[in-house]
């Protein structure tokens, strides 16, 4: 017997962030088989009669109004997940006295009034919304991080052609990552304060940015700023107009002394309008997939996110250490342990761009990759039979309706699950993402599962962590976790993805070729 329901709590406003919370609070509760807090969008109402629930008390709602819904073992479980739910959806509304805050501005003009001084406007609304409430950001003279996602082509082209002419940054649409004077947004990790010389980052690509930042503050290197600019920026339509933008600024700022430019696989044309703004400022760009452009002077391509880091590193004069000790050995023992008649990779990616990296690096060694958000237009699903395939489970068609795989790793753990029952599956290719935003130990829920299906001759893990040692789940905790349950744990995506090609082809001494 199971049982479901659903609460409205009418006009109460909760941004994607407070919702993605809400609903993995529900969720992790004993006995609770789908939880949901949604606004009653369109999109939100489509997002819950998808999973089953509908009814009278949804008419008439508006997106301002806020729906919980739950699916559980039995009403007493129920009611205590939707309870759950309800205190964590408020439980920020309130003083640590229990007196309610004063109410929260309802216009970005009154926020600006209320706070002077400010900068940057948060926009987390739904996409329908996004672009409207952006261009009020713009309007009081705000640069805009638009965490939200689903909006329009043509409307980001408007917001992003109005900010230039107005000197202001979008940020996005679906950017989820930036650390602007010291204070990280969105999903970021922490990095250090104090150094030498230090490197801007500009991304058109979420975990992309993460990776390098992270990978520089583990190396000594002091990052400036990380400004996202949404994985469209460099798109043809779009022009990479805001990270021309974000360029020249880092350019002209003496805090920087190397940017480093990091895309998902970019238009040509963007990408060499990007490249045309570091002009006194040495710079390396990674566009993933971009193999053919000739960068100006003073501007260094390189393949892959790890050779980026390394090479924006020698630009401020930090030397990283070795970062391949003992991976052959670790490769070696895992190939061993191997079933036979396994010959492909499964990678489920929480990171686009690492997923990008991935296949950039595996199609090289293996032949092609298939994915869900390919490289190759023509490498999309559904893939062949005995193919290798790399999911970017961050993608909206695994988000819809359940939070973000960096957030809640539920999902990714029953597809780990999923991938015992495949006995061609020689590799599966992990990103475990920490940081502010990501789950309190991702390691911790993912490790038990990774052991039981290395067991036996199963698939062998590789996992690939992106953090820093100050990150509140703390890097060498994680990593440490991840190795006791058996996994292959490289410095870097790259290698992770080299590691796994190794693998593969029963080849230990191809995990440190090309890197």
């Amino acid at each position: 017997m199971t049982a479901s329901g659903m609460r409205v709590h009418k006009d109460t406003y909760l941004d994607s962030l407070l919702l993605m919370v809400t609903t993995v609070t529900m969720d992790e509760r004993p006995g609770v088989s789908w939880a949901g807090a949604v606004m009653a969008s369109r999109r939100g109402l489509e997002d819950l009669a998808a999973a089953g629930f509908s009814g009278s008390e949804l008419d008439g709602l508006g997106a301002n109004d806020l729906v919980l819904a739950v699916r559980a073992e039995d009403d007493e479980t129920l009611e205590a997940a939707l309870d759950a739910g309800r205190d964590a959806a408020f439980s920020e509304r309130e003083t640590s006295g229990g007196a309610t805050e004063e109410k929260p501005p309802t216009s970005t003009a009154e926020a600006v009034r209320r706070t002077p001084g400010i900068d940057v406007a948060i926009v987390s609304v739904p996409g329908e919304y996004a672009a409207l409430e952006a261009h009020h950001a713009l309007t009081a003279g705000l640069h805009v991080l638009l965490f939200s996602d689903n909006v329009p082509l043509e409307e980001e082209v408007e917001l992003k052609e109005r900010a230039a002419r107005l000197g202001l940054l979008v940020m996005g649409p679906g950017a989820g990552t930036a650390v602007l004077g010291g204070t990280g947004l969105g999903f970021a990790n922490e990095l250090r304060a104090e150094g030498g010389g230090a490197v801007g980052v500009v991304a058109a690509a979420g975990t992309g940015a993460q990776e390098v930042s992270a990978l520089l503050d583990r190396w000594g290197v002091r990052v400036s700023q990380v400004i996202g600019v949404g994985g469209r920026d460099l798109s043809e339509a779009v022009g990479g107009r805001m990270a021309q933008l974000a360029a020249r600024a880092l350019d002209a700022d003496p805090g920087t002394s190397a940017v480093l430019l990091v895309s998902k696989p970019p238009s040509a044309g963007a990408a060499e309008a990007v490249l045309a703004e570091c002009r006194d400022t040495a710079a390396v760009a990674v566009f993933l997939g971009l193999d053919d452009l000739e960068p100006p002077e003073g501007v260094r391509l390189a393949p892959t996110l790890e050779q980026g880091a390394l090479a924006a590193a020698a630009l401020t004069g930090a030397f990283p250490p070795a970062l391949n000790e003992g991976l052959c050995g670790r490769v070696a023992a895992a190939a061993e342990r191997l079933g036979a008649g396994r010959t492909t990779v499964r990678g489920l990616f929480s990171g686009g761009t690492l997923c990008y990296e991935a296949q950039y690096v595996l199609e090289s060694l293996l032949g092609p990759v298939y994915s869900n958000e390919p490289l190759r237009k023509d490498h999309g699903l559904p893939a062949p039979e005995r193919a290798h395939v790399l999911l970017d489970l961050g993608a909206e068609e695994y988000t819809q309706g359940r939070p973000h795989p960096m957030i809640d790793p539920s999902g990714r753990l029953e597809l780990l699950r999923a991938t015992a029952e495949d006995p061609t599956i020689a590799v599966i290719l992990l990103d475990v993402v920490i940081g502010h935003g990501s789950h309190e130990d991702p390691a911790g829920q993912l490790a038990p599962v990774c052991a039981e299906l290395m067991a036996g001759g199963g698939p062998q893990v590789v996992a690939y962590l992106l953090g820093t040692e100050a990150d509140p789940q703390v890097y060498s905790r994680q990593r440490a976790v991840l190795e006791e349950a058996g996994c292959i744990v490289p410095e870097t995506n790259a290698r992770a993805a080299y590691a796994a090609a190794a693998l593969v082809r029963r080849e230990p001494g191809l995990a440190e070729e090309g890197l």
